[in-house]
């Protein structure tokens, strides 16, 4: 680590009083050293990182970090603060900042190095000797490992870096007696892994082989880092009494661990609180509870499910309904997309009187429009007829991985069978993944486990949901569906205008975002069916509308006011007009991520404005995608196009008139940012390179 850390990257008396200035305070160094190359790109960087999960660890450290084409070499800067700056951990400010610096490609050697800081960081005698270093050069050599971090004379009592090293490290049993089967120690095996896979990956494997050393407990870990991992042995984890992982992003090979008592966490809570999780581990192990192959524990969550809940256990409510409900829709929007399109051109080719025509299987015939038409707009009705359980489908699976995904599709097709449509196929979903988490509870026999995900669970949560469905609350629901069509059905006048303006602000508020996909599922729910009513095809075209108007307006922006937007954003502003055509609200999302209080409002004004005037003009769709591409499909047309122009134009001007009204920023040029808000990413950072 000699190259890493030198007394010139060392600030001992830090001054900075926010963590956005002890990291330029700390970069600054790191750029006088020429070990950074653009300042503001790479504290755009540090600041994405940080945006993903707060840096601050209990203990008062705080460790900003990323990887980032900004940085030459592996480069660490340390600074000591006598006032604490908050980095967003939980017992309070941090006095002790390491500002980690990687390259996007650096090699493993070199990240090896710096995740043996981190497990340092671990070590109580190592930031008590930081906090009473008093010199630089010191500080630096102590970091580096050339001096030990207190008096004791125990020469192990601060690991050097090449002895925290490996990948999977074991931690032998303490004084205490914790015997598991057979009288022997509990074992547990353990994954930590964060986003960018330095810093926090490390410390939480060393916070929980410390803690096993204290309880008494064999804990085995394998670091999912930067510099790759080393699989566990299977045979380490065959013997295994129970499992942790602690992890931000996905875990890898995830299926060894079944069968296995679980418990799945974030990794700041292996850091902060691993006794509570070994704890937590013996007791599920006590109770019987396991995992199965490739299901999420019970009380946690599976990074390898689609729906990222790498939050701690503590986690809201409100906020893993919103995941669930999240999973579901974006499993079903391929088979809406696929499916509307084709019924869509299925009308195109045969109008609107296709859909009574009998089987292609009989009645196919090569070289006649009518067949093909028929033959397309029955391939979208078979694809449109797994909206529902696919919605219900993978709600379940969002809850409680693969053994939620027979009991959901069984619901949602129920709801089908019953005419609860949409509605029924959320309440579907959400109640079979309660019924598999609450069977995967239930303390069973070891002798049982091996038949559990393939036979017990789905016997046992279709019956139950069936059963529910049936006979207990599919008939609300059904009601609670037909009266919503009805009153859809009955929109006119301003009723109508107003809802066009309230879906428009919906889609244009967070761009693709779980508001938008809400109004989205709301107008694709209203043309799942056959024969979808006129004010379902309204709703449909307002919504695909307004979601178009963002990307154009940022496109056009950025055409008309160039030096309003820096280099990077002028390049965005090009493939912003090929997406917002295409009706990919996303596009604008670089835009709004650098300037999310002049883009977002006005991309909802501009949304409003289009959602209304669709609904006044009463455009209508058949398609639930496409942009201007299904125009020849789109009821009124010509309005329907005036009414985009319109929201864009509405968007573009006050995007302008915002932009222009803020202070340039220092240095800035007209070649450059064109006075670039000083709180928006710098111009041409880059998102830093994901671990």
């Amino acid at each position: 680590m000699s190259d890493m850390i030198s007394a010139d990257l060392v600030d001992l008396d830090l001054s900075a009083d926010t963590k956005e200035a002890a990291a330029r305070a700390l970069a600054e160094r790191m750029v006088a050293r020429g070990r950074v190359t653009d300042l503001e790109g790479f504290l755009a960087d540090v600041a994405a990182r940080e945006a993903q999960m707060p840096t601050g660890l209990d203990g008062g450290i705080g460790i900003p970090h990323c990887r980032s084409e900004h940085v030459t070499e592996p480069t660490l800067a340390f600074g000591r603060s006598a006032r604490g700056i908050d980095f967003g951990a939980a017992d309070g400010p941090a006095d002790l900042v390491f500002l980690i610096a990687a390259p996007a490609g650096a090699d493993d050697a070199h990240l090896t190095i710096l995740s043996s800081l981190a497990r340092q960081l671990m070590n109580a005698e190592f930031t008590d000797a930081l906090r009473a270093v008093g010199d630089p050069a010191d500080a630096a050599a102590l970091i580096r490992g050339e001096e030990p971090a207190a008096d004791a004379g125990d020469e192990d009592s601060v690991a050097t870096p090449a002895a925290a090293s490996a990948g999977a490290a074991t931690v032998g049993t303490g004084d205490r007696e914790d015997p598991g089967p057979s009288g022997r120690p509990f074992r547990i095996v353990a994954v930590t892994s964060c986003p960018t896979g330095i810093a926090h990956t490390y410390m939480a494997a060393e916070s929980l082989e410390n803690a096993g050393r204290e309880e008494g407990v064999e804990v085995v870990v394998e670091t999912q880092g930067s510099a790759g991992f080393d699989r566990l042995d299977p045979a380490v984890i065959a013997a295994a009494d129970g499992v942790i992982l602690a992890h931000d992003v996905p875990v890898r090979e995830k299926d060894r661990f079944a069968g296995k008592p679980t418990v799945d966490t974030g990794v700041k809570a292996a850091i902060n609180r691993p006794g509570e999780l070994i704890g937590e581990v013996r007791g599920k192990a006590a109770r019987g509870e396991v995992t199965a192959a490739g299901a999420t524990d019970p009380s946690g969550s599976a990074g390898a499910t689609p729906v990222e809940r790498g939050g701690e256990s503590g986690e809201g409510y409100g906020t893993k309904l919103r995941k669930w409900l999240m999973s579901g829709v974006s499993y079903m929007v391929p088979f809406v997309a696929a499916g509307g399109l084709l019924i869509a051109l299925g009308f195109a080719i045969g109008g609107y009187e296709i859909n009574k025509a009998p089987s292609v299987m009989d009645h196919f015939v090569w070289t006649q429009a009518d067949s093909w038409a028929a033959l397309l707009f029955q391939i979208g009705g078979v694809a449109f007829a797994f909206l529902v359980p696919v919605l219900a489908g993978y709600i379940a699976y969002g809850m409680a991985d693969r053994p939620g995904l027979v009991p959901g599709f069984v619901g949602g097709s129920i709801a089908l069978t019953i005419d609860a449509g949409f509605l029924g196929g959320l309440a579907a979903g959400l109640i079979s993944g309660a019924v598999v988490l609450a069977i995967q509870r239930v303390r069973i026999p070891k002798a049982l486990r091996g038949i559990m995900p393939v036979v017990v669970i789905p016997l046992i949560s279709a019956a139950v949901v069936g059963f529910l469905m049936f006979v207990v609350i599919g008939k609300p629901i059904a009601s609670a569906q037909s009266a919503m069509t009805d009153w859809l059905n009955g929109l006119s006048g301003a009723n109508a205008v107003l809802l066009g303006a309230l879906l428009g602000l919906m889609m244009c508020f967070d761009l693709g975002g779980p508001v938008n996909k809400v109004a989205y599922t709301f107008a694709t729910a209203g043309i799942a069916v056959a024969s979808p009513s006129d004010s379902a095809m309204k709703i449909m075209a307002a919504v695909m509308a307004a979601g178009m108007v963002p990307p154009l307006a940022m496109a056009l922006a950025t055409t008309v006011r160039g030096r309003l937007f820096n280099a990077a954003e002028r390049e965005n502003g090009k493939a912003a007009w090929v997406l917002g055509a295409s009706f990919i609200s996303e596009g604008a999302i670089p835009f709004a991520a650098a300037d999310p209080l002049r883009v977002i409002p006005s991309s909802m004004v501009g949304g409003a404005v289009t959602g209304a005037m669709s609904m006044a003009f009463g455009a209508t769709l058949r398609a639930p995608h496409g942009g201007i591409f299904v125009v020849p499909l789109i009821g009124n047309p010509l309005l329907y196009l005036v009414a985009i122009a319109a929201g864009v134009c509405v968007t573009t001007a006050l995007v302008i008139v915002l932009k222009g009204l803020r202070k340039p920023a220092r240095g800035a040029t007209a070649q450059g940012s064109g006075g670039a808000d000083p709180s928006a990413p710098a111009p041409g950072a880059k998102q830093p390179v994901a671990a």
